[in-house]
C-alpha cells in the first residue's frame, strides 16, 4: 500500500466494526479469542501501526516525560538524562530531551514545545527564574520537578544538591592542603547552583584569616572557557597567580588544566592546586587526575522521575524537596592534605 494503513482498513479486511479493532488494541479481553486473531490477521498482513500519538493527544495525556537541561554537551547532565531515562523506561514511559543551552528563550520554546506535546510531566534544570511558566503549567495539570534547584515545596517538588555544602568542602580542602591564595571559576553567577557553590568556598574562606578567594567569572562552563580563564590567570605572571584554584564545574577544570599545566608548564599541583565539581567520567583519566565534588547523577535522574510520578498518580499530590549531599573526591590534582574532611573518598 502506498499509504499507512488505518483502523478503518483493518476493520473492512478483517469484516468487524471499527469498534471491534479498537477493543483489541485497548480492551482486548472485551474480544473473543477468535475475533481478537482475526483482527490481529488483519493487523499483520496491512502492516497497521497504531497511531499512539494521536491517541494520547485525543485522551489529554502522554507517557511522555519532557526533560529541559543546560548543557547536554556537559557529561554531568548526559549522565542525569540516562538515569532519568532508566527510570522512565521501568515506568512505562519515555524521556524527551531538550537543551536549552543557558539559554533563556530557548528554554522557553522547548517548554511551549513539551506542553503541547501533552507530556505526562515536565522535569527542568533552569536558566533562571521560571515560576510564571511552571505556574502556567500546573494551572493546565502538566506536574513539574526541578532538577538542580532547591524549589519551594508549596509549589512545586525538587531534586538537588547542597551545593553550598559541596563549595565549601572545596575550599575547605584546598585550605587544608596550605593554600592561602584562592581563586573561584565560574560562570554566570545567574546560575542558582554557581552561585551556592562560590558562597560555600566563602564561608570556608572566612575560617582561615590570612586566606583570601579572588572571583573570576567564566565565559561559560566550557573546556574552552577554562582554557582562556588559564591563559588570562598565566599573563599576569606567576608571582599574582593563585596557589589553589576552585572551578565551579569539571570542564571548566579541565580548561584551565590544559592551559596551565600542558601550554605554560606550571605543575599541578605544586605550583597551583586545582579542584573541579561533578566528578564526572574524564576527571579520573585527566592527564592529571583531577580532585572534584561529586554529586549522585543517577540518583538525581532516578529521584526526580520517581517524585513527577508519584505526583502524577496522586490524586492529592504533595510536593517533596529531596536534597543529597555532596562528596569530596581526593585525587593528584591537589594533592594529599594535611588533614583530609572525614567526608573525603579517597580515589587512586
Amino acid at each position: 500500500m502506498n499509504r499507512s494503513a488505518s483502523i478503518k482498513d483493518v476493520a473492512s479486511h478483517a469484516g468487524v466494526a471499527v469498534g471491534t479493532v479498537s477493543n483489541v488494541l485497548n480492551y482486548p479481553d472485551r474480544v473473543s479469542p477468535r475475533t481478537k486473531e482475526r483482527v490481529q490477521r488483519a493487523i499483520d498482513e496491512l502492516g497497521f501501526v497504531r497511531n499512539d500519538a494521536a491517541r494520547q493527544l485525543r485522551a489529554g495525556q502522554s507517557r511522555t516525560i519532557g526533560l529541559i537541561v543546560l548543557d547536554v554537551g556537559n557529561p554531568f547532565f548526559t549522565a542525569v538524562a540516562r538515569a532519568a531515562e532508566d527510570a522512565a523506561a521501568r515506568q512505562g514511559s519515555a524521556v524527551l530531551l531538550g537543551d536549552s543551552g543557558h539559554n533563556a528563550g530557548r528554554e522557553s520554546n522547548y517548554i511551549d514545545l513539551f506542553q503541547e506535546q501533552r507530556v505526562q510531566g515536565l522535569l527542568i534544570s533552569p536558566v533562571g527564574d521560571v515560576t510564571e511558566r511552571l505556574d502556567q503549567l500546573r494551572e493546565r495539570g502538566v506536574h513539574t520537578v526541578l532538577v538542580g534547584r532547591l524549589a519551594d515545596e508549596s509549589k512545586y517538588s525538587s531534586v538537588s544538591v547542597d551545593d553550598d555544602a559541596g563549595g565549601y568542602l572545596a575550599a575547605r580542602h584546598l585550605l587544608d592542603t596550605g593554600r592561602r591564595r584562592l581563586a573561584f571559576v565560574g560562570g554566570p553567577a545567574s546560575i542558582r547552583q554557581i552561585a551556592d557553590r562560590l558562597q560555600g568556598a566563602e564561608r570556608a574562606v572566612k575560617e582561615e584569616p590570612d586566606a583570601t578567594l579572588e572571583v573570576l567569572d567564566s565565559e561559560g562552563q566550557t573546556v574552552l572557557a577554562g582554557r582562556s580563564m588559564g591563559n588570562r590567570l598565566v599573563d599576569r605572571g606567576r608571582a599574582e597567580l593563585p596557589d589553589g584554584i576552585f572551578c565551579a564545574n569539571d570542564l571548566l577544570a579541565l580548561g584551565v588544566m590544559q592551559s596551565l599545566a600542558m601550554t605554560h608548564q606550571l605543575r599541578i599541583p605544586e605550583d597551583i592546586a586545582l579542584i573541579g565539581y561533578d566528578d564526572i567520567d574524564f576527571a579520573v583519566s585527566a592527564v592529571v587526575p583531577l580532585s572534584s565534588i561529586r554529586q549522585p547523577t543517577e540518583e538525581l535522574g532516578r529521584t526526580a522521575v520517581e517524585l513527577l510520578v508519584e505526583e502524577a498518580e496522586s490524586d492529592h499530590p504533595k510536593h517533596r524537596a529531596v536534597i543529597f549531599t555532596p562528596e569530596l573526591v581526593v585525587r593528584q590534582s591537589t594533592g594529599a592534605a594535611r588533614s583530609a574532611p572525614s567526608a573525603a573518598a579517597e580515589v587512586p
